[in-house]
């Protein structure tokens, strides 16, 4: 096996707008359920909308990139609200069914022909690059080193992703430390003794949704930047990563969801080059193609693994955070 090749394919992971997108969307799931206590299976809907309203933006209307990421984020926020207001009253098991059916709706709304004139269909949206590759900072050239060598479109959209990241990190962080934030944790712990108190539980849920989505949105537009907007990447086992992700670093964490983020994608890579390489050698005794689906098993045998016998996650308190009731 070509070991060269392998890690190098793995280590360009560590800093990909893969990475940073998952991280993003991880960090919004984290005010969801980390600290509102809020079982969100939908955050790839959030995703999605994100990118999309960023991309029919800028190509249906012409407007400006910064303006078409602004719209992107409010897409966000418009469809927590539209979310929030039938389902937030549901107790967290009904909540996870309405939350994931509701992903599903995005996505076919996204493929279905009725929209194909400002969605493409299945065959999604390209073309909307232009503006923000002409807003690039960095002169033509290429940067870096090794793995991790990059030209100058590649650097900026991995700056502007970490960029949005740790604005988001800090953000969520000083919210965390606020009275706000520790009425939300309360909620999380006990809400029937947060309305005992005269808080108003429904608009402080509603609070968390609507920013947790607005950072979701924010990692759907960063996740889209390197390609095109596509309906299939919005599909349920991209929720299901981006809960193995928030749970293996630590759902009531700071964090935790950038950490599990980076291992996650570095493991998901590494296998997915080694396990082909191992068949092929005649080590495992499956095709290259079912040794590669052999990391979608792995992922779910992690996550059931991690609610099992970590729940807090590599960063988390397990007298802070466990998995809800």
């Amino acid at each position: 096996m070509d070991w060269g090749s392998i890690l190098s394919n793995t280590a360009v992971y560590l800093i990909s707008p893969v990475t940073v997108a998952y991280a993003l969307a991880a960090t919004g799931l984290a005010v969801h359920f980390g600290y509102g206590g809020l079982l969100n299976f939908g955050m790839a809907a959030f995703m999605a909308v994100g990118g999309y309203g960023y991309a029919i933006s800028v190509i249906s209307f012409s407007l400006p990139w910064w303006l078409g990421m602004l719209i992107g984020l409010a897409a966000g926020a418009l469809f927590a609200l539209v979310l929030g207001i039938p389902t937030l009253r549901l107790r967290a098991d009904y909540l996870a069914i309405a939350t994931i059916a509701a992903a599903e709706i995005v996505r076919l709304l996204f493929l279905t022909e009725v929209f194909q004139k400002w969605t493409g269909g299945s065959g999604g949206l390209a073309g909307y690059h232009a503006g923000f590759r002409g807003a690039n900072p960095f002169p033509v050239g290429t940067y870096g080193f090794g793995p991790w060598t990059f030209n100058q479109n590649e650097l900026w959209e991995r700056v502007f992703g970490l960029i949005l990241l740790a604005i988001s990190i800090v953000l969520v962080w000083l919210l965390m430390r606020s009275p706000w934030g520790r009425v939300l944790k309360g909620i999380r712990e006990d809400e029937d003794a947060v309305r005992a108190l005269g808080k108003n539980v429904f608009a402080f849920k509603m609070q968390s949704l609507v920013l947790g989505g607005v950072i979701g949105a924010a990692g759907g537009i960063v996740f889209i930047l390197p390609s095109a907007a596509v309906p299939g990447s919005y599909s349920t086992s991209l929720t299901f990563f981006l809960w193995t992700i928030l749970l293996l670093g630590g759902a009531a964490t700071i964090f935790g969801p950038t950490l599990g983020t980076v291992i996650f994608w570095v493991v998901f890579a590494f296998l997915g080059n080694v396990l082909p390489d191992l068949a092929a050698a005649g080590v495992l005794p499956v095709s290259t193609f079912q040794a590669g689906t052999i990391r979608f098993i792995l992922v779910g045998v992690t996550l059931m693994l991690l609610v099992i016998f970590r729940p807090q996650g590599l960063l988390g308190d397990k007298r802070e955070m466990t998995f809800v009731k």
